[in-house]
């Protein structure tokens, strides 16, 4: 599925990036426009910036309930792996004691535990994130590339039910960045 749509005949359209100087004003610059009204939007910054997710009004909860999941299937498979070895695969008579004894599945559950939430984290994140993503066209965006440097940047997308080309772009003029541009998509 594209982001892109057409303004007025011109180039495919992805969105608006406003350029900001200071991390403060990218906070401010967000809160304003959740408030706004606006969804589709993404913020850019050199390093992380305490308060930015919540001025967003981020609320994805979808990677703890994967770490979650992949938990409960590392412990079942684990303790499933050792009593199916124990009890039907290669029963031992050990001391008469029982082949089904839970004490000793512990340590190895925990450890299958630890490792599927491990590798569902990873996995969930990588996958919830769209990665690895060689392209973006915030790429091509006048400036972006001090994005890793000293910049800060927000994005509203074309996709977003409320965007409109010139209201959106007087809106992001109004919370006083440094340049407000155009970001065409792809072709595809």
């Amino acid at each position: 599925m594209s982001h892109a749509i057409e303004v007025s005949q011109g180039p495919k359209v992805y969105g608006y990036i406003a350029e900001f100087e200071e991390a403060e004003q990218l906070v401010q610059a967000a809160r304003k426009t959740a408030e706004a009204g606006y969804r589709d939007f993404d913020a850019y910054s050199p390093f992380p910036i305490h308060g930015l997710p919540e001025a967003m009004r981020f609320k994805d909860a979808r990677v703890p309930w994967i770490i979650f999941f992949c938990g409960v299937i590392g412990a079942i498979v684990g303790y499933g792996l050792q009593y199916y070895v124990t009890v039907f695969d290669y029963p031992m008579n050990v001391g008469g004691r029982p082949n089904h004894s839970w004490v000793q599945y512990i340590p190895i559950t925990f450890e299958c535990t630890v490792l599927f939430a491990a590798l569902g984290a990873v996995v969930g994140m990588f996958g919830l994130n769209g990665l690895p993503r060689p392209y973006h066209p915030v790429f091509e965006a006048k400036n972006f590339e001090r994005a890793s440097e000293d910049r800060f940047f927000l994005v509203i997308e074309a996709s977003d039910g409320k965007f409109d080309a010139e209201a959106t772009r007087r809106f992001l003029e109004s919370l006083g960045p440094t340049e407000v541009n155009l970001v065409e998509a792809e072709e595809v």
